[in-house]
């Protein structure tokens, strides 16, 4: 018998997985797409066969997984999630096959599908989802110089921080001719790292200084255009010996996801640096790394009780502090600064309905409203749907995590539509 399968059946743990399919060409939702979902390795065994809402959603599913505490105790040597592989149909989209979706105990896990329209008669997209970097084998991290050097003859674009739209991965060594560039959300990419790196079960200030570490290292190679400036066409790798773990199609977690919404335009700095900090670490078991964050030292100390700040100054020194990228890539238009609610008016308002109602256009389970600058109880029911829709805590008010979730799935939407 697989023993992943042996290993599955025979726990009594559960963690959960909710799906969403999206269309790769016009970022709509996939409605009626059929998910058939097996253990990896027990193919023939059917667990599950769940199909998508107008909103390319499943319903939330509770699956077996391991003992919470193999992702808790760095002692453990058991694999401490279960692995499912899903097998992707729709009509008028190419078949998808992915194989290693990630179950943790008592997370949710986020499956996002983006599929291709079907070009071809034949042919099925497949990935393997490789074992999570605190279990498996990969290269430990190259040291650099946090800070780099700056040249100020203009070969540096960037003249302040700004957070991209968009991530371009290369998914391999940053000299391997052979490896794909993919493009990627920056967001998305952060949460994808993230979910690959560390546990989606640690207490959320060892996850927080775990993001923040990511997002400064990813915006640091985007402020000094680090790749670009060596004749490459990428942001950063997914090679461990350079970068981060980024995996194509992988399955992120809700308490990442939450966690990245609200830090998204956040870096790690020094007094009297400019650019990001290269922040560098290691896992602090199978790796050490004295000078850098440890991740299971981090999970540690939140254990006893240390903010995310208080982790990254234990470890990168008390002169390290988070600050906010001046700039944000691929929006309408920033945050106002305060949440906008019942009773609120105004052209922040306005440009919100407005947003929507387009989005509406996609996602006809979201209600569309009045677009008259006014707060008004059928606004708050839908900002309440789409925050439903898009897992967002069901407020009714439009706060920073939602006002920049509506930004970005308006823009997603509303691209494609311009250009038909």
């Amino acid at each position: 018998m697989n023993e992943n399968y042996g290993m599955q059946e025979n726990n009594i743990d559960k963690g959960k997985l909710k799906i969403q399919i999206t269309s790769e060409a016009t970022s709509f939702p996939v409605e009626d797409a059929s998910i058939r979902i097996t253990y990896t390795g027990v193919p023939d065994q059917t667990i599950e066969t769940v199909s998508t809402d107008s909103s390319g959603q499943t319903e939330t599913l509770e699956l077996p997984a391991p003992p919470v505490e193999y992702s808790l105790d760095e002692r453990q040597e058991e694999q401490p999630y279960s692995e499912y592989t899903l097998e992707v149909t729709a009509p008028g989209f190419e078949p998808i096959q992915i194989a290693g979706t990630e179950i943790l105990s008592g997370v949710t896990a986020l499956q996002n599908i983006r599929m291709l329209p079907l070009e071809r008669e034949e042919g099925q997209e497949v990935y393997v989802i490789p074992a999570h970097t605190l279990f498996g084998n990969y290269p430990p991290k190259i040291p650099e110089a946090e800070i780099k050097p700056m040249d100020e003859s203009g070969e540096i674009v960037l003249s302040r921080v700004v957070v991209p739209e968009y991530i371009v991965v290369h998914d391999g060594s940053p000299r391997d001719s052979t490896a794909l560039n993919y493009y990627d959300r920056y967001k998305d990419y952060i949460k994808n790292v993230a979910s690959s790196e560390i546990y989606a079960t640690w207490p959320e200030e060892a996850i927080k200084a775990n993001v923040l570490a990511i997002m400064s290292f990813t915006l640091n190679r985007v402020y000094t255009e680090w790749y670009r400036n060596q004749g490459f066409e990428f942001t950063i790798s997914s090679s461990t010996a350079f970068d981060h773990k980024w995996i194509p199609q992988r399955n992120i977690y809700d308490t990442i996801s939450v966690v990245v919404d609200d830090l998204f335009a956040s870096y790690l700095s020094r007094p009297n640096v400019r650019q990001p900090i290269l922040t560098q670490y290691c896992d602090g078991k199978q790796v050490t790394c004295p000078g850098w964050m440890t991740q299971w030292g981090s999970k540690d100390l939140a254990d006893q009780g240390y903010s995310a700040i208080q982790i990254l100054r234990y470890f990168y020194g008390s002169d390290m502090y988070i600050n906010t990228a001046q700039e944000i890539s691929g929006i309408p238009s920033s945050w106002p600064g305060y949440t906008l609610e019942n009773g609120s008016s105004g052209s922040k308002v306005l440009q919100m309905q407005e947003q929507l109602n387009v989005i509406a256009g996609a996602y006809p389970a979201i209600p569309k409203v009045d677009a008259d600058g006014i707060y008004g109880p059928r606004t708050e029911a839908s900002v309440r749907k789409f925050q439903e829709v898009f897992g967002l805590p069901q407020t009714g008010k439009v706060d920073y995590r939602t006002w920049y979730k509506i930004s970005e799935v308006y823009v997603g939407v509303s691209r494609i539509a311009e250009l038909v």
